[in-house]
């Protein structure tokens, strides 16, 4: 699915121009016989409109598309960028003074003209070519600034992995009832068809509460806690609580203070005896579609998830490594050794042919193979005073239920990347549960060399697959920190599991 935030955007500017130049010719009085005077009233409002919106156009079509791909392209392109940059600020302001200077705005103490009183009163029109420039800078700045938060946020869509046809459905829907949602207003104030202002006040009160309520209904609160279509105790007190909150009526707080707590009310009324069940109309019909979408994209995560258990699972350096270091162990001091390795890695082939499939295991399962894998790591290291290596698997309380090979890839990766046989090194495993959560805690050096070792080539199950799954089995009930602080890299996961 294609994102369609910059074409509603594109659509109502295209359509405030055409409405805003209509407004122009309505009010010149447009006749068969058009005066010279009518032309030098006409020409220079539409004009400041299409400048308007062709540098709204260039900067969108244009500029921002050059500037996604300006590291592609070097320096030059910055330089283009900038000189784009003040060449449009430019060509606004002069714009403006050109047309001020057959308009006469200021004969009419700028009544209908307010794009040219955006850059200030000016009765001596093209005493300098330079007159606005500041102010032509400031819009262009402003814009970018909110052209760049759109383009962040389509980009974090786009790429949001196996949710982001999903997140572009929830885009377009909100961008579309944006677009309704701010044309119904300029379409009356352009054309003047309502001429007292608290029509508007009222109008935004009640279509912001509703847009916060279409949203939250329709990709929230439904799908989340309406199950089956049955109403409950907790959906309903989610509802009321919601819609309540969205009816908070700042802009006529500001203005209304002493009509506060009864325009609240009013609104809130209004939202739950129009806009709830308008919302639960529009659910119902998308609902399939809605779920689908959300039900394919936790599908494909979970694919994603299985394919890289099965890399893991057939993982040719972990093998080769455990055997090298299983057979070195046999020719230093005999079987007893080789024989415990050969089990834990037995263990560790069974858990991943067997457990590994399942949706959850039990924790002591989890720790079973952490265990194992830890004492195979320290069978391939030397001893040495330079290498710490603890291993805090504190078990009790450690009842639940775990999603399988969860914790390992913490610990993959502190092996991989932590250990130098030249200099001081240190892997710290901590994992202790409560009775309603789990907290495992890794943290390793960070070493300076790299020494050639086959499995630091192979990225295991990875954490970009592990924030996936998580995202999966415990969306609001877990926390993720992963990242160096001095010396070390530390990963923390805490899991709520009630």
């Amino acid at each position: 699915m294609k994102n369609k935030v910059l074409y509603h955007e594109i659509l109502f500017f295209v359509l405030l121009a055409a409405m805003s130049i209509i407004k122009v010719f309505l009010s010149a009085g447009i006749t068969t016989g058009m005066s010279a005077a009518v032309w030098t009233n006409l020409l220079p409002r539409t004009g400041v409109i299409l400048l308007f919106l062709m540098v709204y156009l260039w900067i969108n079509l244009f500029s921002i598309p050059r500037f996604l791909k300006v590291k592609e392209q070097g320096y030059p392109a910055w330089l283009l960028l900038v000189f784009q940059f003040l060449a449009l600020g430019f060509l606004m302001a002069f714009g403006v003074n050109v047309a001020t200077y057959y308009a006469h705005p200021a004969d009419y103490s700028y009544n209908g003209y307010g794009l040219f009183s955006m850059f200030g009163y000016n009765d001596q029109p093209l005493k300098s070519i330079w007159m606005g420039w500041e102010r032509g800078l400031l819009f262009l700045t402003l814009y970018g600034i909110y052209a760049a938060l759109r383009e962040y946020l389509c980009y974090r869509i786009e790429n949001s992995g196996s949710k982001s046809r999903y997140y572009t459905l929830i885009a377009n829907q909100v961008s579309g009832l944006l677009f309704i949602y701010l044309m119904i207003p300029g379409f009356f104030a352009i054309f003047n068809l309502v001429e007292n202002d608290r029509y508007y006040l009222v109008y935004f009160l009640a279509a912001n509460t509703a847009l916060f309520i279409y949203v939250s209904n329709i990709f929230w609160l439904f799908p989340r806690y309406l199950k089956d279509d049955k109403l409950s105790v907790e959906f309903v007190v989610r509802l009321l609580v919601s819609t309540f909150v969205y009816a908070f009526p700042v802009v006529v707080f500001l203005t209304y203070n002493n009509m506060f707590g009864v325009i609240w009310l009013e609104n809130w009324l209004f939202q739950m005896l129009v806009t709830v069940p308008c919302t639960w109309l529009v659910y119902r019909s998308q609902k399939d579609e809605l779920l689908e979408w959300n039900k394919s994209a936790m599908e494909l995560t979970r694919s994603k998830a299985d394919l890289q258990f099965l890399r893991a699972q057939i993982n040719p350096h972990f093998l080769f490594n455990a055997l090298n270091t299983l057979y070195g162990t046999a020719l230093i001091d005999g079987s007893k050794r080789t024989a415990d390795g050969i089990q834990k890695l037995g263990d560790m082939m069974r858990f991943m042919l067997e457990d590994n499939h399942q949706d959850f295991i039990p924790m002591k399962d989890e720790i079973a193979y952490l265990r194992n894998y830890i004492d195979l790591q320290k069978l391939r290291i030397l001893p040495s005073d330079q290498i710490r290596l603890e291993a805090n698997l504190d078990i009790a309380q450690c009842d639940h239920l775990i999603v399988p090979m969860l914790l390992i890839p913490f610990v993959e990766n502190a092996f991989k990347h932590g250990i130098d046989g030249d200099e001081k090194s240190w892997i710290i495993v901590d994992l202790s549960c409560t009775a309603d959560s789990i907290h495992f805690k890794v943290r390793n050096s960070v070493s300076k060399a790299v020494f050639v070792d086959p499995e630091r080539k192979s990225s295991g199950i990875g954490l970009n697959n592990v924030r996936e799954r998580l995202m999966l089995f415990y969306e609001g009930k877990h926390q993720l920190k992963c990242g160096r602080v001095d010396d070390e890299f530390i990963a923390e996961l805490t899991i709520q599991l009630l």
